[in-house]
């Protein structure tokens, strides 16, 4: 059997930067425990599965250890190897997934995606989690995964967490963030217990961050940079119970997955 798949490095313009996910067209599903060797074997943060289902498409994301409910920057990719390779007379797509339909247009060269809001509440932060960032925040919130807020872009910038230390948190994963010099907001993303110690870039972490954000900064049009190794920028707007991001997409590969 031979899957076609596409590498994709999303919210960036450039290749080797944003955050690469492979997107694997398929003419039906596979057994699950399948999907998830392909992406082990793939060892990227994210890949991607898409079905055709009606006029839109049913998308799944698996991490090298777990299938996640909502992935941002495989989104983004997904949506522009349909753009660009399976039906590229398409303005628009909409994804049937675990989170619900996500719909995403072009708008320009940037691909904008409409996914539901997270917003974070007050929490205290479970037994060893401060520790193992390595620097006290000004305060910790929680929605999915943990937000950690320092004043300062070049704290979030310098943090070495301890990824073991992390295995143990009682959340799906760490977002940290700070006001930014040059975007509104700059973030970074740690995930080791889903197989992910940094994520370069995290379309659903920003589910949580521009609601936050848009409350703290009052507005509701928002430039994100998150400020790992690789980096990418968002083009994010605050709509209620609803996020916009924005971003650009390269493909580095295209080939094929060959299966017994």
């Amino acid at each position: 059997m031979e899957i076609p798949a596409f590498q994709v490095d999303a919210f960036t313009a450039n290749l080797f930067g944003g955050n690469p996910a492979m997107v694997c067209p398929l003419e039906e599903w596979l057994p699950d425990d399948t999907l998830q060797a392909i992406a082990m074997e793939n060892n990227l943060s994210e890949t991607a599965f898409l079905v055709k289902q009606g006029d839109g498409y049913h998308l799944r994301w698996f991490t090298p250890a777990v299938e996640v409910d909502l992935c941002g920057h495989a989104t983004l990719a997904s949506a522009f190897v349909v753009f660009q390779f399976l039906e590229p007379r398409r303005e628009e797509v909409t994804f049937a997934t675990a989170s619900g339909p996500l719909t995403v247009v072009r708008d320009g060269a940037r691909l904008a995606m409409d996914f539901p809001a997270r917003p974070p509440e007050p929490v205290e932060p479970c037994f060893g989690l401060i520790e193992a960032l390595g620097a006290q925040p000004v305060e910790v919130l929680a929605a999915r995964d943990y937000l950690v807020v320092y004043e300062d872009e070049d704290v979030v910038r310098g943090l070495e967490p301890d990824m073991r230390a992390l295995l143990d948190i009682d959340l799906f994963a760490v977002i940290v963030t700070a006001p930014g010099r040059r975007a509104d907001f700059v973030s970074r993303f740690f995930a080791p217990a889903k197989g992910v110690d940094e994520d370069p870039v995290t379309g659903s972490a920003h589910c949580t961050l521009v609601p936050y954000w848009a409350k703290r900064l009052r507005k509701s049009h928002l430039q994100a940079r998150q400020v790992s190794l690789r980096g990418g920028t968002l083009y994010c707007e605050h709509r209620g119970d609803r996020v916009t991001m924005a971003g650009e997409a390269a493909l580095f590969l295209k080939g094929q997955i060959i299966l017994p």
